[in-house]
């Protein structure tokens, strides 16, 4: 896949939802299925210089990341942090988005060649206040490089699905 001088590699694993329409039936992951602790380790995703340099050179180029793609950017990182939870468990789980991303903190810098892992726990879950047919599951997530360093930490809430409640209920 090409996307503006910025090449993915091809992914290993597709969800195919029509443009635009949420079809719970297709998922396997609800609420219920998220309990407080470890929930897995996703990966490895393999980053390379030029995609370093081409990340940096379309979204940020700063000196850093664009000289010899010595180090990449911690918003580069976010995004094969995204891409391993989605290939990992966000693509079958019945998400409904995300008010957004409580923490990020980048601790170390992404190398050219670091084969990424991503260590998920579940934080916290629970019933929405508002919206009782869906739950809160908090995630903190752990990037690290094959000797185990850590990278990024994020924390970041989705809204899930409940199983057998209906909305209004």
């Amino acid at each position: 896949m090409r996307i503006v001088g910025l090449r993915l590699p091809e992914i290993t694993a597709t969800i195919g939802l029509p443009s635009g329409i949420f079809l719970p039936d297709m998922t396997t992951l609800t609420f219920e299925d998220f309990k407080p602790g470890r929930f897995g380790t996703f990966g490895p995703r393999r980053v390379t210089r030029e995609e370093i340099l081409a990340f940096a050179g379309e979204f940020d180029p700063q000196p850093m990341h664009l000289l010899k793609g010595l180090s990449g950017s911690g918003w580069h990182l976010c995004s094969v942090m995204m891409r391993l939870l989605f290939d990992g468990f966000i693509g079958r789980t019945a998400s409904l988005g995300s008010p957004g991303v409580s923490e990020v903190r980048w601790m170390a810098p992404l190398r050219p060649d670091d084969e990424l892992t991503l260590d998920v726990d579940v934080a916290e879950t629970r019933v929405s206040n508002s919206r009782p047919e869906t739950g809160i599951v908090t995630f903190k997530c752990t990037a690290r490089n094959a000797a185990g360093q850590a990278l990024c930490e994020m924390t970041s809430p989705i809204i899930v699905q409940r199983a057998g409640v209906a909305a209004g209920q």
